[in-house]
């Protein structure tokens, strides 16, 4: 029995890293999935590989009849709308703050925040009439925390971290829960294209950068989409039930504060500067 039977969900972003881990791991559990993404092709090979469980709907996030769209896809398909995952996201414009473009902006909050925005509002009334749902939102860590990402990525991570919060104070009282997750940094096409590495060449790349990415917090390990998917899972069971309004971190320690062998290293060279250390 799976942790999810009899339950439908759409992913948004869902073609793709942390999108295509959940949408395999729902699958697994049981779920119904409509997999929302504008990775036509890729989107299209994943619904199929998966049979009939999986669907497939070209999604822009940014458009309003493209939320709808897909949310009502869940509903004609599958008869209902257990969980809506907004996870589509973006790296968005970059560069020091008198940088930054106005057109960059927009592009980047359309995707990130206004994406959020419409599934939200157009998974509402959905949920509410059924009495029940969860709605999932990825976050990051750069909007816990500054300098882990660029300016507006961070700005909006950090609205969607409010905007979940506040919602679910509304949507609570409908027994329909409102959550988010935030990852750390995570081996994902989206993280090698952040980093610079040409969009063509990004999925191969992901095998590579992982032991890159092994020291940079405490658990010595790469933080994985698996790892995010399974954080989705549990917020759309109902084994978080009791759950809403929460900000659920993801990231393997990076954001609790210095590492201990760090302060260590840095307190060894202090007293050794002041001669201290025998």
């Amino acid at each position: 029995m799976g942790k999810l039977d009899g339950k439908v969900a759409v992913i948004t972003g869902g073609a793709s890293g942390i999108g295509e881990a959940a949408v395999r791991l729902f699958v697994d559990e049981g779920c119904r999935v409509v997999i929302a993404d504008i990775q036509d092709d890729r989107g299209a090979r994943l619904a199929e590989g998966l049979g009939e469980r999986a669907t497939y709907i070209h999604t822009d996030v940014s458009e309003e009849p493209h939320v709808k769209a897909a949310l009502g896809l869940a509903l004609t398909k599958f008869g209902r709308l257990d969980c809506l995952f907004n996870n589509a996201g973006v790296g968005g414009v970059s560069g020091s703050i008198e940088e930054l473009s106005v057109e960059g902006y927009d592009r980047t909050m359309a995707v990130l925040l206004r994406g959020v925005y419409l599934g939200m509002k157009h998974a509402a009334p959905i949920m509410r009439t059924q009495g029940k749902g969860s709605i999932i939102s990825t976050a990051s860590i750069a909007g816990i925390q500054a300098g882990y990402a660029p300016h507006i990525y961070s700005a909006a991570k950090a609205a969607v971290i409010q905007l979940t919060r506040s919602v679910a104070m509304e949507l609570g009282e409908g027994d329909v829960r409102v959550n988010c997750i935030c990852p750390g940094v995570i081996a994902t096409p989206l993280f090698a294209k952040a980093v610079g590495l040409p969009p063509e060449v990004a999925d191969q790349t992901v095998e590579t950068i992982k032991p890159a990415l092994a020291n940079r917090q405490p658990l010595r390990r790469p933080g994985l989409p698996e790892d995010v998917a399974r954080a989705a899972l549990w917020l759309a069971s109902d084994d978080s039930s009791f759950v809403t309004g929460h900000a659920l971190v993801v990231d393997g320690g990076l954001t609790g504060g210095r590492q201990w062998s760090a302060a260590e290293k840095q307190s060894r060279l202090l007293r050794l500067t002041l001669g201290a250390d025998g």
